[in-house]
């Protein structure tokens, strides 16, 4: 069995963590795996949304320990290759933001460090009743720094900080609450939760969708007037559309559009 499956059913690509025994870790391996995926769904054309999810008792527990552990002992300090590790984790963190497609997190069970920066990074999330969040690796010593990149842009500062600084969980009360997930949902209703607002998402235009998300995260970090000025550039081109011009003309005569893609 692959270690990360990937079903499309229409639009909708699902891609499934599948190494329960080690609670769908992070690994070398891993990771590699969700490269790969990211780099060819940013080639196609025919997905339009995403679901992200985790095969067994957990969503994602985070960095492979062992793994780490053992490369330190196979190379002097092990510098090099967290480096490395680190950069490449970050890759497939910032590739799910950038993804033309938007990515929904399926989560149950625990989402812890890594795990929880991937739920942070995927740019909506639908969790059952019960899961719990945490970047926790202050626990054992090493506080999650890359995880809090993701988690302070998602949630209030002092809130991140506490997790950051305490290694408590948040329940999926206080997540929902908090701005990290959309919705939590019973754990026998999470598939068809998620499949729901994937499928609400991958009705609309396609194109609109993908250049809004792009433009959703390019004004995050401007300057107010900045935001206007750049997201007034994408209204307009976005209104020049074939397609945005017969959604506006369906909508005023009552009627569904005929999208040409």
């Amino acid at each position: 069995m692959p270690i990360l499956e990937r079903h499309d059913t229409g639009h909708i690509a699902h891609l499934r963590l599948n190494t329960p025994q080690n609670l769908n870790a992070l690994s070398d391996e891993m990771l590699a795996a969700l490269q790969e995926q990211i780099d060819a769904l940013a080639e196609d054309h025919e997905t339009r949304v995403v679901i992200l999810s985790g095969e067994g008792r957990a969503f994602c527990a985070g960095h492979d320990l062992k793994q780490m552990q053992a490369a330190r002992q196979a190379d002097d300090d092990g510098r090099a290759y967290f480096a490395d590790l680190f950069q490449r984790c970050a890759s497939v963190m910032t590739g799910l933001t950038r993804l033309p497609q938007p990515v929904i997190a399926q989560v149950h069970g625990i989402a812890t460090a890594a795990g929880c920066q991937m739920v942070a990074s995927c740019d909506m999330a639908v969790a059952a009743q019960g899961t719990r969040f945490g970047v926790n690796g202050v626990n054992i010593g090493l506080f999650c720094s890359t995880p809090m990149v993701a988690l302070s842009r998602n949630i209030a500062r002092k809130k991140a900080f506490e997790m950051l600084s305490t290694g408590r969980f948040m329940t999926t009360q206080e997540a929902e609450a908090a701005g990290l997930i959309n919705a939590a949902v019973p754990e026998a209703e999470l598939a068809d939760a998620t499949r729901t607002l994937a499928e609400t998402v991958a009705s609309k235009l396609s194109a609109a969708v993908k250049i809004g998300k792009s433009a959703f995260y390019d004004q995050l970090d401007m300057p107010l007037d900045e935001a206007y000025a750049f997201t007034g550039n994408v209204m307009v081109e976005n209104m020049l559309w074939r397609d945005t011009d017969e959604g506006i003309n369906a909508f005023l005569e009552k009627r569904a559009p005929d999208w040409a893609e």
